[in-house]
């Protein structure tokens, strides 16, 4: 038995699962998760000292590498001075400033512990100022697992959700609408039918959470466009593209202003920290000047403030982004070139450094089509990787990201390894 084994049948007896977030279980794609011990740029080791070249970074923050140096001093020094006061601290100042500053749409900000606060944090806000209940999501995109979000679509395309978790009341879903994502049309027909109820959009706009999934022109267009003729919120999920797209998130890359945007993973470079903000008078909202209840004891914890600080400044550098996407690009051109040449059902893409793998003959622009690529190959081209040294996301469902601290070398040693397995196909 492996330590990672043991560990892992040790950990079931006490955690559901043997996990702390699903996902890590390994279930989709079968086998035993492995335990990591520590990481060190592009490279994580787990507790059978079996080193991999990471592409799940922590599932996103991690765009400088694993232990990146300036970020280790930062979060060193922060906690010498104390883990946390429940007070305000100068660094929340700093960061808010800093992410107003590189973010337009953002004109304040309130700082959280985690994406799904952020996201949920936010709906309740959208809820308040518009004086409305319903919300529109769409499907295959994940915004945390608060109840409003934790909804599969209605019985009809415009019908309001049923819950997607035990756990979920009908009455908090039935104000949940789940779109297609990327079909501008049914989201103007929604608008149609139900404007004077709906108080907010939510999108991710980069998917991200049914693998990556990019939206087709003038799909975010077309939602910021009819938000702003009836009134009600647009709200970017960019928990997971805000800063990993480009230095002014997915927001920035199509020039489209929502009224309100979520942030998570980088901005806590790698500890736990979400950040909602947006529009002044919509955040004016926020208790203590509004009517919006929202708290925290850890929000805006002095340690995860420092790392994420230290991050930010890492990625404005000159060029940083720029070699980013050309080695996310040259993973992606590798892995297609390779399926292509030995006859393999497979499709990439990317976007800055996230990068979607399908076993399909094209890249998926909605959740069905996303569902349909072959799970099965990508099961098997999982644990091929794995027994080569590369840690990808244990689903077919999850983008996957390259960081900074990834080379030539190691893109290149990672094409290399799936091409051997793509020639036994």
């Amino acid at each position: 038995m492996t330590n990672s084994e043991a560990l892992f049948e040790r950990a079931q007896r006490s955690i559901p699962g043997g996990v702390n977030s699903p996902v890590r279980a390994f279930r989709a794609v079968g086998g035993t998760p492995r335990f990591i011990v520590r990481g060190e740029g592009p490279y994580i080791w787990d507790a059978d000292g079996r080193r991999y070249t990471d592409y799940v970074g922590s599932w996103g923050p991690l765009i400088l590498g694993h232990a990146h140096p300036e970020v280790v001093q930062a979060v060193q020094q922060a906690a010498a001075k104390g883990l946390s006061f429940g007070a305000p601290t100068e660094g929340e100042v700093e960061l808010a400033e800093l992410l107003i500053a590189l973010v337009p749409s953002l004109e304040q900000v309130r700082m959280v512990s985690s994406g799904t606060e952020a996201t949920m944090s936010a709906i309740r806000l959208a809820r308040g100022f518009t004086g409305r209940d319903a919300i529109i999501k769409f499907a295959g995109c994940y915004h945390g697992h608060a109840d409003s979000l934790l909804v599969n679509a209605g019985s009809g395309a415009l019908a309001f959700g049923c819950p997607s978790s035990a756990g979920v009341p009908e009455d908090i879903a039935r104000h949940t609408l789940v779109l297609d994502y990327n079909d501008a049309q049914q989201l103007a027909d929604a608008f149609e039918r139900h404007a004077s109820r709906i108080a907010a959009v939510i999108v991710e706009p980069v998917a991200g959470n049914m693998n990556l999934v990019m939206p087709k022109p003038g799909f975010l267009q077309a939602m910021r466009e009819l938000c702003s003729k009836h009134g009600s919120v647009l709200i970017f999920d960019e928990v997971m593209t805000g800063f990993r797209v480009g230095l002014g998130s997915a927001q920035g890359l199509y020039g489209i202003t929502p009224d309100l945007s979520t942030f998570g993973k980088i901005v806590g470079g790698g500890m736990p920290l979400g950040v909602f903000g947006g529009r002044r008078d919509i955040m004016g909202k926020v208790a203590p000047l509004g009517p919006v209840y929202q708290a925290g004891t850890l929000s805006g914890n002095p340690v995860a403030v420092a790392a994420g600080l230290a991050t930010l400044r890492q990625v404005q550098a000159p060029g940083f982004y720029g070699r980013l996407e050309t080695l996310t690009k040259a993973l992606r051109d590798g892995l297609v070139a390779s399926a292509r040449a030995h006859g393999v059902v497979f499709s990439a893409q990317h976007i800055g450094g996230m990068f979607g793998l399908y076993f399909a003959d094209r890249c998926p622009t909605r959740c069905d089509e996303a569902m349909a690529c072959d799970k099965g190959a990508f099961n098997r081209f999982f644990h091929a990787m794995l027994d080569a040294g590369d840690y990808l996301a244990p689903s077919a469902f999850e983008a996957g990201f390259v960081s900074a601290a990834h080379g030539e070398a190691e893109i290149a040693a990672t094409v290399a390894a799936a091409d051997a397995w793509f020639a036994r196909c």
